[in-house]
């Protein structure tokens, strides 16, 4: 690993790219962070701006997570370095250097960094997330029960021997930081006062 100990400022860095901050502003010439829940992830955007900037930003959030992880699979066999990259990549989106240290909650980076580490990854966690959200609409819900899922999974094949330990270690710190993340919407949630899938973003940025 300390032979390539800069990919993870490089991780870091392409992390705090925030896809979503950029098309809200190309699009209407507004902060996402001023509208809906404040972050910049792609369920703001959908709220702000619409489906197909979302879906963009779905792709290219996931993408920067899955490259800087595949990048350091084939610079290395070191499955510590692997799973530093992606952690770098998560905290770079929550925290972004070029935004102020205000980004999303790590959910489509996250998507990314686990696909390339086990791309039945993707499975795994659509599987909780696409049944809980077309049930209850909550896409804060299916989002950290998804990341929940996987952390799970990563331990499942960890004790079989079919994952390496440095990817659970990995997915328990991915998904802590996760529901780190989502413990506004989590309050919201006990409380009965999330906003479900669809509803339009206002001015007042807290809301989800």
């Amino acid at each position: 690993m300390t032979d390539y100990w800069w990919l993870v400022p490089l991780a870091y860095s392409a992390g705090s790219v925030q896809w979503g901050l950029l098309a809200v502003r190309a699009l209407r010439g507004v902060d996402v962070r001023q509208y809906g829940s404040g972050k910049t992830g792609v369920t703001n955007v959908l709220r702000t701006v619409g489906r197909l900037p979302a879906a963009l930003v779905l792709l290219a959030d996931a993408g920067k997570g899955a490259v800087m992880v595949l990048t350091a699979h084939v610079l290395s066999a070191d499955p510590w370095l692997h799973g530093v990259v992606a952690l770098a990549v998560l905290v770079g989106h929550v925290w972004p250097l070029f935004a102020r240290f205000r980004g999303g909650r790590g959910i489509a980076p996250g998507v990314g960094t686990a696909a390339a580490l086990d791309p039945w990854m993707v499975l795994v966690g659509l599987s909780v997330f696409l049944p809980v959200v077309a049930l209850t609409r909550y896409v804060s819900l299916g989002s950290v029960l998804a990341a929940a899922a996987v952390a799970a999974a990563f331990g499942g094949l960890a004790a079989a021997g079919a994952a390496p330990t440095p990817y659970l270690w990995y997915a328990l710190a991915g998904s802590a930081l996760i529901f780190w993340a989502h413990r506004d919407n989590i309050r919201r949630l006990a409380g009965g006062t999330e906003r479900k899938l669809g509803a339009r973003a206002d001015t007042e940025a807290g809301e989800t």
